[in-house]
């Protein structure tokens, strides 16, 4: 058993979150992440948090379930469709809404992208995309999912102190190094973590610089390497 929140990046916008009694796994992407180090079935939970339906974010989080029994959560739509595919344990929201949760509280945020599956029959809609507050063990997590920047992470910042904010920083389909630092600063974020970055060509660039912009904003910031683990302080 842990005495604090620790948090392990599995790369792409997939991390692993360690409370002090559960195992909550966000964005479970590995088959077919060139960057992952870690395989589906290698993955131990107790929860899957899923930001929206692409298959970069959704992506193992059925079979993960199936063979852990882990509760997924996500907005109504992802969550029917893993119900449909076999998911046992599901647990619907949307944003705005909060659930007080066996590991702590967890609330959906707004986001700004899409949220979809591609099929034989075309494009299946799987809701809309949030980001995700995780509150557990005294500490608050902020996982943005995929997003532009907006004004609102403000408010999202007053109504919880973020411990860590995990921002996508790739540009393209989400914000770039310049809008994430911004956001770090809109949150008041402790600590600021990069995400969404280098696992495909559209979303290359170089972290450092990241890290280099934030600090000249005076925000802490950090670049995790893939399998990297922190104690969230």
């Amino acid at each position: 058993m842990i005495s604090a929140m620790q948090l392990t990046y599995l790369s792409h916008s997939c991390f692993l979150v360690e409370t002090s009694a559960h195992r909550l796994l966000i964005d479970p992407f590995f088959t077919g992440n060139p960057l992952a180090k870690t395989k589906a079935d290698q993955i131990e939970c107790d929860f899957i948090l899923v930001s929206h339906g692409h298959e970069d974010h959704l992506g193992d989080a059925v079979p993960i379930a199936k063979r852990t029994d882990a509760t997924i959560i996500s907005n109504f739509e992802v969550c029917m469709a893993c119900a449909k595919e076999g998911a046992k344990n599901i647990h619907p929201m949307n944003p705005g809404g909060a659930w007080q949760a066996p590991f702590g509280r967890v609330k959906l945020t707004i986001a700004h992208h899409s949220s979809s599956r591609q099929t034989e029959n075309g494009f299946l809609y799987l809701g809309n995309p949030c980001g995700i507050v995780v509150t557990a063990d005294g500490k608050t997590i902020y996982h943005a999912g995929d997003t532009g920047l907006f004004l609102d992470m403000k408010l999202i910042g007053e109504l919880d102190a973020i411990d860590a904010a995990l921002l996508p920083a790739g540009d393209n389909f989400t914000m770039g190094i310049d809008d994430a630092v911004m956001a770090a600063g809109f949150l008041k974020a402790k600590l600021a973590i990069p995400m969404h970055y280098n696992t495909f060509d559209l979303i290359k660039m170089d972290p450092r610089v990241f890290e280099q912009k934030a600090a000249a904003a005076k925000i802490r910031a950090k670049v995790m390497q893939v399998g990297e683990k922190i104690e969230i302080a």
